[in-house]
């Protein structure tokens, strides 16, 4: 199929992105990677009367030390992460996330900016950047505000990201020496949708174990709670099955059951 007729705008800068979003009729849609909005244009499962390409801003390309994090546009692609070129430790840990991302052609378009703002729920970004504590940056017409990613998502394909704003970068905290990580995905294939996410991060420091599940259908689910000893050999299973229980997993046994299993295989990964 072809896609629908829409206008089209390349933004000269951030402030222009907002005012073109902020200041049209209709319905508009950011360009960054394309690379699921473009079949979605074409399947015509989306049709904007505007889009408009903030792909070439210099202001979301690049990346930066800030305190204790790391800030990393919006528009750096998922290779550019998975090259490590991030810097810091928390950088191997996103080059490997990044690395499981669909295929190296769609990793060479898309962004981690893009896939946050479609926030697809079973996208990587979504689950493990609020398991790390991430934060995005959004800039609008009363200036910027910072969302943890942890309640960025209020359910599938939907955000916090007001109509007349643009996700500038991604604050992603650096992770300490002693800090420990585990990440699962399940998906039949390689470069398949997943079927279910376990994302963990245990940070001595802080006595914080943070859980996430992803791939739920709807926001992903996170966990927060105090770990002193270290992470623990064991998981409550039964509150986890009540816990999906309470996000739509009552009737769904195979969705219950290979979700337990990822946020298992996650802490496993993250003990080792």
């Amino acid at each position: 199929m072809k896609a629908a007729r829409f206008d089209y705008e390349r933004a000269r800068s951030l402030a222009h992105a907002v005012e073109l979003i902020g200041g049209g009729d209709g319905f508009v849609k950011l360009l960054a990677g394309g690379q699921t909005l473009g079949p979605m244009l074409n399947l015509r499962l989306v049709q904007p009367d505007l889009l408009v390409d903030v792909s070439k801003l210099d202001e979301t390309r690049g990346w930066s030390e800030e305190g204790d994090a790391v800030l990393i546009g919006a528009g750096v692609t998922h290779a550019t992460i998975e090259d490590g070129k991030i810097p810091g430790p928390t950088g191997a840990v996103l080059a490997g996330i990044a690395a499981g991302i669909a295929y190296r052609a769609v990793r060479n378009r898309g962004t981690i900016g893009g896939s946050l703002a479609h926030a697809d729920p079973a996208a990587d970004w979504l689950s493990s950047l609020a398991a790390l504590g991430a934060e995005v940056v959004l800039v609008g017409p009363a200036g910027e505000r910072r969302v943890k990613v942890a309640e960025l998502s209020k359910g599938a394909f939907a955000t916090d990201i007001g109509d007349d704003e643009v996700l500038r970068a991604v604050a992603v905290p650096r992770l300490a020496k002693s800090a420990r990580w585990g990440y699962y995905k399940f998906c039949r294939k390689t470069g398949d949708f997943a079927e279910a996410i376990g994302a963990v991060l245990y940070d001595p420091e802080r006595r914080a174990l943070r859980l996430v599940m992803g791939a739920t259908n709807g926001a992903p689910i996170v966990l927060d709670g105090e770990a002193p000893g270290g992470i623990p050999e064991t998981l409550d299973t039964a509150m986890l099955e009540l816990t999906l229980d309470d996000h739509g997993f009552a009737e769904d046994a195979y969705g219950k059951a290979v979700h337990l299993v990822a946020a298992r295989r996650a802490l496993a990964e993250a003990r080792r």
